[in-house]
């Protein structure tokens, strides 16, 4: 199947083109931390010539336990997010988890995250797809890589093909996920851009009884396999203090490594090219 090029701005994802970096906080904690957040992965990628795409959820609905941080909400959190995106003039994106979020999150994200519970929710991936956005799927860690494409022909189906398929891990036994990157290829057959999602892929889910737990150290390896193995983009959830963070920390990176890290990334890239 021809591999698409998916446009978002300036922005090219696919067919070749640069990798892509979805990166920022899991959730929108303060105004003030997505700033700073969003300013040093801007002033990182501009160093490395990386497309950026900024990313934070507005709330994060399932949780494992119902007193879990869930972020600020619909209409705070999109404030937050407009605001970021006129000051930085960066795309954001952030995680819809039911059709009556559309009209307000498609008002002002530039790409719709379908997240991985919700891949197989046809009324809210064919109200996704009528808004015209693009639209990030997070593939089920349920599912096999074959089964994305039930949900690209619904995508289709609503007369949508800006579509990107992201990769988490796969369940692995009681609260564990592994990586198969079989994945990335077998996705990548079905035309559309394949972006691999490093730090959920080491979450270890509800493993700490009223949390989920995560194994972050190894994030870095996973990348450069990942970017070795074949794929679109990166998905990185990054924090100044992850240790601190209210949700994900485990699983997310310091701030701090990301450069040396992306650095790794783009030799690896130029040396398959």
């Amino acid at each position: 199947m021809t591999r698409k090029t998916i446009k978002l701005g300036k922005i090219k994802i696919g067919k070749g083109n640069p990798l892509v970096l979805i990166a920022g906080p899991c959730v929108i904690e303060s105004e003030e931390l997505c700033l700073s957040v969003a300013k040093a992965v801007k002033g990182i990628c501009q160093k490395l010539s990386i497309p950026f795409i900024f990313k934070s959820s507005y709330d994060k609905a399932n949780r494992t336990s119902i007193n879990s941080f869930r972020g600020p909400g619909l209409k705070k959190g999109l404030k937050v997010l407009a605001r970021l995106r006129q000051k930085l003039n960066i795309p954001v994106l952030s995680d819809v988890h039911c059709k009556e979020e559309l009209s307000e999150a498609g008002r002002i994200l530039d790409v719709i995250q379908i997240p991985a519970f919700l891949c197989r929710q046809t009324d809210l991936l064919l109200a996704a797809a009528k808004t015209g956005k693009v639209i990030n799927i997070k593939k089920g860690q349920f599912l096999a890589p074959w089964d994305v494409l039930s949900i690209i022909k619904k995508m289709e189906s609503a007369g949508n093909t800006k579509i990107l398929i992201t990769e988490r891990g796969v369940s692995f036994g009681y609260n564990n996920l592994v990586s198969d990157f079989r994945a990335l290829a077998i996705m990548r057959d079905f035309g559309y851009p394949v972006i691999y999602d490093a730090t959920h892929s080491v979450q270890l889910p509800s493993s700490l009884g009223k949390a989920s737990g995560g194994q972050r150290q190894f994030v870095p390896g996973l990348v450069r396999a990942a970017v070795a193995f074949g794929c679109d983009g990166l998905f990185i959830e990054v924090h100044p203090y992850p240790d601190k963070a209210p949700c994900d920390g485990p699983n997310m990176i310091d701030l701090k490594q990301l450069e040396r890290l992306l650095i790794q990334v783009k030799s690896i890239e130029k040396a398959l090219r």
